[in-house]
């Protein structure tokens, strides 16, 4: 066992960033496989993985001293809802929430940034999964600073600092959620280019894939390079030990869900989870209960 969980954790410390200050994206393979070829031994370690989530969820439900905060990031395509949808298979929908955050509506654009994803975040005992989150803001947003206009900031707010800005404040309010029990885990899925190309033909060909398909999907996809800066700085000035990133190779999709579930439970395991222990006097009216329904 000490073995296993020893391979467990060197395997994810490959992908784990706790420390942004000489992060480079490149010297990240978003083909890497960490030399695992065989699909189906990693379907049966994911196997294991959702059942060991699925018993570690149910002690952080009943403890209801945690709160688990799973973001889930990455370029159109990179296989965000697929890994939500394997990982979190066994987990009780009781003890989950999940939000999928798509444009800003107009009440949200009267409110700042954070505001739509403070009032979705994770209660105690819970794990919340955000597709996307308020790190949009300094990825969408910063490829497209037209988009501020919406946003209806007093002008003179909008300096040439304001991505740093932003930065600053998502870095302090992640801290700050640490500080009140709240586990932040952030996934980065990343995908190549040329895999993204290959996953927009399926769904092109596929009629059954057409819906997942927009034409503003290609408009994004020739600013590649910006995105790719984008999170490269958002990963630099973010990282931290109590909000790590973890830098998903996304190109083999069952390698992905692999370390996404790997992560999870790695820091579900990190929480001396255990069943609230039953008081004397509580064992004691167990017992009554017991005698009187004999």
């Amino acid at each position: 066992m000490g073995t296993e969980m020893e391979r467990r954790r060197t395997l994810l410390a490959r992908y784990r960033v706790e420390d942004g200050k000489e992060f480079r994206l490149q010297d990240h393979d978003p083909g890497d496989t960490a030399g695992l070829a065989d699909k189906a031994t990693a379907k049966a370690l994911l196997q294991e993985g959702v059942k060991r989530l699925t018993a570690l969820q149910d002690m952080l439900y009943a403890q209801d001293r945690w709160a688990v905060l799973c973001i889930f990031q990455g370029m159109d395509a990179s296989g965000k809802d697929s890994a939500i949808r394997h990982v979190f298979r066994g987990v009780d929908p009781q003890g989950c929430q999940g939000s999928s955050f798509k444009a800003p509506s107009a009440l949200e654009l009267d409110h700042d940034f954070l505001w739509r994803h403070v009032l979705a975040l994770p209660g105690r005992g819970m794990i919340g999964i955000h597709n996307r989150s308020w790190y949009e803001e300094v990825l969408v947003v910063r490829v497209h600073p037209e988009l501020l206009e919406r946003q209806k900031l007093p002008l003179r707010l909008i300096t040439a600092r304001i991505w740093e800005e932003r930065l600053e404040d998502i870095a302090a309010f992640e801290r700050y959620l640490a500080r009140q029990g709240v586990v932040v885990l952030k996934f980065f899925l990343h995908v190549s280019k040329e895999e993204q190309r290959k996953r927009f033909l399926k769904r092109i060909e596929q009629p059954e894939k057409n819906w997942k398909f927009e034409a503003r999907d290609v408009a994004e996809r020739r600013h590649w390079d910006a995105y790719q800066a984008a999170y490269e700085a958002a990963i630099r000035a973010t990282a931290a030990p109590h909000a790590p990133w973890f830098v998903v190779p996304a190109d083999h999709k069952w390698f992905t869900r692999l370390i996404v579930a790997g992560a999870l439970a790695q820091a579900l395991e990190g929480l001396d989870l255990h069943y609230p222990v039953v008081s004397e006097e509580a064992r004691a009216a167990l017992e009554r209960a017991r005698v009187e329904l004999g």
